[in-house]
């Protein structure tokens, strides 16, 4: 039994400083950085590429929600947006699926998983890509470049003879021309990442990921998000502090799920292999929350977006925070640890001095029906049932005064 114990206090003792030696999947990969100078430009070329898709995500969710609004109200159709039970569930499915990978790359080959995992992120990447640049192309093209639209359907229809117009589609794709050109552009991007695995083809794919993660992954109201924020707040800490999972997982995984950017680049240029790198979860959750706030800013409808600034330059701080921390003891830092207290604090704070608390609260992106309709039918039920019983009443009433009537002329008469 000793022996035992001991072998377990060796191995965890091996496993904190593999963690505390190996690279972390929010710093550096463990290699002396070149240059002080290559240092600085390497973080700080992160710090500005973690802000942008946060930055103009947000405000393509603004345009996204308008969207879904209108489509809600011609078709009934409600958007997807996560619940509060999404968001307590997010870091267990999360902790789930990262102790898979952890359990797989120790287990199988790491390359055979890398190969699927390349494959399935490659097909993503081209999409997400192409979806990004879209407008940016679509403008560039010359006007003398005729825009063709294309509707690509595959419906599962009734079989023939039996007269049915319920149809289930299941292609429904619309596209045009230019898309097409975009389609292209990226899918050479992404074939150049599929080949070399160039730290710019990776980062183009990732910033891809972030902008429509940040975009179309919508949190319904305000208490959704701080327990997203919450709950992966322990959950990033418990990885990176409690267990060498995240580290090896972070080392093993191939695919454009990070940023990264050569710490050597300037003794080194383009082939350049120190990297400094920051996860795309650190950017897309904090992210997602701050597009929250930029549409409850735009539903208060005042001339500032006072919440939405401000906490995005408590996310810039918080970056900060992370790379000095790191630096200073020499060791992985889960950024979440710095950047949720910095995301949920400072709006919640800005409220209570603005007198907002409630209004923040009470946002939603998309309202559920309030139990007040279901007492405005109950009232308006119980108003015509009044009517109702009034109306009988009246005719008793009625009957009545003409039975009293007839008995008083049958009096008369006798």
């Amino acid at each position: 039994m000793a022996d035992v114990v001991e072998k377990i206090v060796q191995q965890v003792q091996e496993n904190l400083t593999e963690s505390a030696n190996a690279a972390a999947t929010n710093g550096t990969t463990g290699k002396v950085p070149s240059t002080p100078e290559g240092m600085a430009l390497a973080y700080g070329t992160l710090v500005v590429m973690a802000m942008l898709p946060i930055f103009f995500g947000s405000i393509r969710s603004v345009k996204h929600h308008k969207e879904q609004t209108s489509t809600f109200l011609k078709t009934g159709e409600k958007p997807d947006t996560m619940t509060s039970k999404d968001a307590m569930m997010f870091p267990i499915m999360a902790s789930c699926a990262l102790f898979g990978l952890y359990m797989f790359f120790k287990i199988f080959s790491k390359d055979n998983i890398n190969f699927l995992l390349t494959g399935y992120f490659f097909f993503l990447g081209v999409m997400a890509l192409a979806h990004l640049l879209s407008p940016v192309i679509g403008s560039l093209i010359p006007a003398s470049i005729p825009k063709i639209p294309y509707h690509l359907s595959f419906s599962q229809g009734p079989t023939e003879g039996v007269k049915d117009d319920k149809k289930s589609y299941l292609i429904d794709y619309k596209f045009t021309t230019h898309d097409i050109v975009c389609f292209i552009i990226s899918l050479i991007i992404g074939v150049w990442y599929l080949l070399k695995k160039h730290w710019i083809a990776n980062n183009l794919l990732g910033l891809a990921f972030a902008v429509n993660g940040v975009e179309l992954l919508h949190l319904n109201n305000i208490v959704t998000g701080c327990i997203l924020l919450s709950g992966l707040f322990v959950y990033d800490i418990f990885w990176v502090f409690g267990t060498n999972v995240m580290v090896t997982v972070a080392k093993s995984f191939e695919a454009p799920i990070k940023l990264v950017f050569p710490q050597d680049i300037i003794t080194n240029g383009l082939a350049a292999s120190n990297f400094a790198v920051l996860g795309l979860g650190d950017i897309v959750i904090p992210g997602i929350f701050i597009a929250l706030l930029l549409r409850f800013d735009n539903s208060l409808k005042r001339k500032s977006n006072l919440y939405f600034y401000a906490t995005f330059t408590a996310y810039f701080f918080g970056l900060l925070a992370t790379i000095f921390v790191m630096h200073v003891f020499k060791h992985a830092q889960p950024a979440l640890l710095y950047l949720v207290p910095a995301c949920l604090g400072t709006p919640l704070l800005l409220a209570l001095l603005k007198g907002d608390i409630k209004k923040l609260f009470a946002y939603e992106d998309h309202p559920e029906e309030k139990p007040k309709d279901a007492k405005k039918s109950d009232k308006s039920s119980g108003d015509e049932n009044s009517s109702k019983t009034k109306k009988e009443t009246k005719k008793k009433e009625s009957k009545k005064t003409k039975n009293q009537q007839t008995q008083s002329s049958l009096i008369t008469k006798r």
